[in-house]
């Protein structure tokens, strides 16, 4: 599968009682569809999977699921700290009708390269979806090398990594090893337009759920060829960019859909809300979103 344009990461909203809030979903699932989205990743750690219920995460997977119209891609969240749950959570997702998944290594567990291969290897023969790799290190505590994406990289199911390590030497050097095999996915938000260049054709983009018209304006600009209108995009983009990197990203998400109308509640604990001089500073960051032409 060929993955390409703008897949927001997306929140998920709750009510004053922290249920999840389906009507504020699809909400904003309309917004997004009408800024020029191409696909939905749903329960992710910018939806707050790590706070669901496995009931609760399925309730998500068949709403998101309900609402694609054909064309557009779906890509499921199943991360779990052991390989048997991330197994089960790829079942379920397989059921509703997820061809494919987003797997970052298994958090708290901080594998070897090897235990890592065999994770992913144990979930690819366990359930027959497509595969795409997330990169994070400084969440995960652990890294995906070239070891292991050698390992994968003539595996057709494969399909692709979401790089978010911030580095675009490894972007590149991604880019450039495994050209035609592993698809590169944009996933370090303040340099998309420096993966674009370096070959990236899709961007999993957690701030596009508060940003989506000027990430996909930026998307389309790129492959229109106007590369001094993208970079100009992406200037104004960069300070809210950089702010949602800083620190206490999904409250920050949260917020910025706010100051567009559309409210998705609080964050569930451990995560708190924004102190004052938080909301000011991305407030001020989010005014040239916010007037987007």
């Amino acid at each position: 599968m060929k993955l390409s344009g703008v897949m927001p990461a997306l929140v998920t909203p709750f009510d004053t009682n922290n249920k999840i809030d389906f009507k504020a979903f699809e909400k904003l699932l309309v917004h997004l569809r009408e800024a020029g989205v191409t696909g939905w990743v749903p329960n992710g750690s910018t939806g707050e999977y790590f706070s669901q219920s496995t009931e609760e995460r399925r309730e998500v997977l068949q709403f998101v699921k309900d609402f694609a119209k054909p064309g557009e891609t779906l890509i499921a969240g199943t991360n779990a700290p052991a390989t048997r749950e991330v197994i089960e959570q790829t079942e379920m997702a397989k059921e509703i009708g997820y061809d494919t998944v987003l797997l970052a290594p298994p958090f708290y567990t901080r594998p070897t390269q090897d235990e890592l291969a065999r994770h992913y290897e144990a979930v690819l023969g366990a359930v027959d979806v497509d595969l795409v790799l997330y990169s994070y290190p400084a969440k995960d505590g652990s890294d995906i090398g070239f070891e292991l994406l050698d390992r994968f990289a003539d595996n057709p199911r494969v399909i692709g990594i979401k790089e978010s390590s911030g580095v675009l030497q490894r972007a590149i050097d991604i880019a450039s090893r495994y050209d035609g095999r592993i698809q590169l996915v944009s996933g370090s938000d303040d340099i998309a337009l420096d993966f674009m260049f370096w070959g990236a054709e899709s961007w999993i983009c957690g701030p596009s759920n508060c940003m989506a018209k000027a990430c996909c304006d930026l998307d389309r600009a790129y492959r229109a060829g106007d590369l001094d209108k993208s970079r100009g995009m992406m200037k104004a983009l960069y300070r809210a960019m950089n702010i949602l990197e800083s620190g206490k990203f999904v409250q920050k998400i949260k917020y910025g859909c706010e100051l567009q109308g559309m409210s998705l509640g609080e964050c569930r604990a451990p995560l708190g809300p924004l102190t004052d001089d938080e909301k000011a500073e991305f407030r001020a960051a989010m005014e040239p979103i916010i007037n987007w032409h």
